[in-house]
């Protein structure tokens, strides 16, 4: 049986979390690039399935967008994007499913887009270039965008240094070119009315980002995968005023808990009345959200 969703009910909505666990298979050890991830962010992440982190949001009254990320091309992933839709549906009280797909799949990957969107009912797209090794410009991708923004839906994109590969030899060969976030910025020119979220505070290029945020209205910026300490002072200004109503709370959880970076954002200087947009409004209109 499918639960409803109250938002009313919900503190907070994690606009980016990751499914690294299977819930319909015996899973082997995490991976070698999940053991350096944790080292980096120095946490230990914890490996669930989507129905355990269900419950675990559940109890923190807040519900969560969740994906797996589509690698390599060819690769396969421990958790397929249809595995994530059908039990995040299951789940739908605190559960929002995306998919991921490789824009290198080409034609098959934008059928798959489209059956995902239909028959699986999925709510958005996640991307993360300097893993999947394209420039988000790259027109290749175009026909996958495409699929994305006639059906109305959001797409989040990896943006800036990230943990996957940090700190490990060779930086596990992951290229930050990919994730410059002013690449996003021909992506929004050219899709005015597909929603773009670049996630994470983009070091080193944060201004970037917030420029290409404040000259794009479809442009949000989640603050996920960053410790908020850690948060750049112009980010935060920000946040405070001019993108208020386009900054969005993630975790990137299982790297950072969703605990931990909400006690650390309660330390920031952010308006009282600005908390409740980045913490569930502003996700409750990106994401069509319906109430009652």
């Amino acid at each position: 049986m499918t639960r409803r969703m109250n938002i009313d009910d919900l503190v907070a909505i994690d606009v980016h979390t990751h499914a690294w666990k299977s819930a319909l298979r015996v899973e082997d050890a995490p991976t070698e690039s999940q053991e350096a991830m944790g080292r980096y962010f120095h946490y230990q992440p914890q490996h669930q399935t989507v129905p355990e982190m269900a419950e675990m949001y559940r109890k923190l009254k807040m519900a969560f967008v969740v994906f797996t990320v589509d690698g390599e091309k060819g690769a396969s992933r421990r958790i397929t994007n249809e595995e994530i839709a059908d039990l995040a549906h299951k789940h739908g009280d605190v559960a929002i499913p995306f998919a991921s797909i490789n824009p290198h799949r080409g034609a098959e990957g934008v059928r798959q887009a489209r059956r995902l969107i239909e028959e699986h009912k999925v709510r958005g797209f996640k991307f993360h270039p300097s893993v999947q090794e394209f420039f988000p410009n790259d027109h290749m991708a175009y026909p996958l965008y495409e699929v994305i923004a006639g059906a109305g839906l959001p797409a989040l994109f990896h943006t800036g240094q990230t943990g996957v590969g940090a700190a490990t030899r060779g930086g596990g060969g992951i290229r930050l070119k990919y994730a410059h976030p002013m690449l996003l910025d021909d992506v929004a020119a050219d899709f005015p009315d597909m929603p773009i979220v670049m996630a994470h505070p983009s070091f080193p290029w944060q201004e970037e980002a917030l420029s290409v945020a404040t000259h794009k209205p479809q442009v949000y910026i989640d603050l996920s995968g960053w410790s908020p300490k850690y948060f750049p002072p112009i980010l935060v200004q920000y946040a405070n005023t001019l993108l208020k109503d386009r900054i969005l709370f993630g975790s990137d959880y299982p790297v950072i808990s969703p605990e931990r970076w909400v006690a650390e954002f309660e330390k920031l200087p952010i308006k009282p009345e600005v908390r409740p947009l980045i913490m569930k409004e502003n996700a409750v209109r990106l994401l069509k959200l319906g109430r009652g």
